[in-house]
């Protein structure tokens, strides 16, 4: 078996593995996760077609939550649809050609997340910070732009991963992981990855050093000029922005906690990682509409009114 696996070779198909060392609870974690992708389906088809249907929501703000939800839906059926087949069906092969796409679109998508996040803080501070102007300055236009140069921004970052990818000679073709991610790919290679890692530390860094500050500047600066207004007031901007938190919250915790945790990857098992990898990934998309649809008063009753006309034009 060692000579075998130091044999190099280019390969067509790669199997993966799934999340070492739980291989025996496979179909029962399936069973969540089929339930995860079936909510964040729902929770986010019926957020778009609220946020595209009615009128009233077609504003920076609102376009942005469809934005996040455009690609909260892309990274969800970039991962699950193969991890449940792989679960239930024991379907481990993945085209070679595939693993790097998927592995494009989930480092694409959340770089994407990230900047979404960073242009929702911007405009909740203008909002709150700068009311009067908040019409003229963030247009629907505006955030046209913003979008792609976030899309741009993500994709330049993330089409060197496959590439770097894909001219290294393999050892193995078993992916010790449930999905494509980039390092765990290139650790099969019998060659140094040396390269492979720096980048993807670069990239990663690149989208945080831009993103996190724009974040953190963005909400002391909100919580500054709360402070300031009366108590009625301070509520009624607050509340403004306690979704956003939420969203930000549940995407850069989780990332937080994995870059901590891959400090120790030596004492912590890897099934750990491989966990925590799928909770920040899987878990904003599915919560995101929720929290949304749950907080935003406009939402709740553009998607009231939205299943009112269907009724109605059924009733018909």
């Amino acid at each position: 078996m060692s000579s075998m696996n130091k044999t190099e070779f280019s390969p067509s198909c790669l199997f993966l593995v799934g999340i070492p060392g739980l291989e025996d609870f496979h179909a029962w974690l399936a069973v969540p996760l089929c339930t995860i992708y079936i909510v964040t389906l729902l929770g986010n088809g019926t957020l778009l077609l609220a946020i595209s249907t009615m009128m009233n929501l077609h504003r920076p703000m609102y376009l942005l939550i469809a934005l996040l939800s455009c690609s909260d839906l892309v990274l969800s059926s970039s991962i699950l649809p193969k991890m449940l087949s792989l679960f239930w069906f024991k379907d481990e092969a993945i085209k070679f050609s595939a693993c790097l796409f998927q592995m494009f679109i989930i480092h694409t998508f959340g770089a994407v997340e990230s900047g979404i996040l960073s242009c929702m803080a911007i405009d909740r501070y203008v909002a709150v910070c700068n009311p009067l102007r908040y019409t003229t300055i963030v247009t629907n236009t505006l955030i046209g732009k913003m979008s792609l140069a976030i899309l741009l921004r993500a994709g330049v970052l993330s089409v060197a991963l496959p590439l770097l990818t894909v001219r290294l000679p393999f050892c193995s073709r078993y992916i010790p992981h449930s999905f494509c991610e980039h390092i765990a790919v290139a650790k099969l290679s019998c060659v140094d990855i040396t390269v492979n890692n720096l980048y993807g530390l670069i990239a990663t860094l690149s989208v945080a050093a831009m993103d996190f500050p724009c974040i953190c500047v963005s909400y002391v600066q909100i919580l500054r000029v709360v402070l300031q207004l009366p108590c009625k007031d301070q509520f009624k901007a607050f509340n403004t922005c306690v979704a956003h938190v939420w969203v930000i919250s549940l995407f850069s915790v989780p990332v937080l906690f994995s870059l901590v945790l891959h400090r120790f990857h030596h004492t912590i098992p890897l099934y750990v990682h491989i966990l925590l990898a799928n909770t920040y990934l899987l878990l904003p998309p599915v919560a995101n509409p929720l929290i949304y649809g749950g907080k935003m008063k406009e939402i709740r009753l553009g998607i009231l009114i939205m299943f009112k006309m269907k009724r109605s034009m059924h009733l018909l």
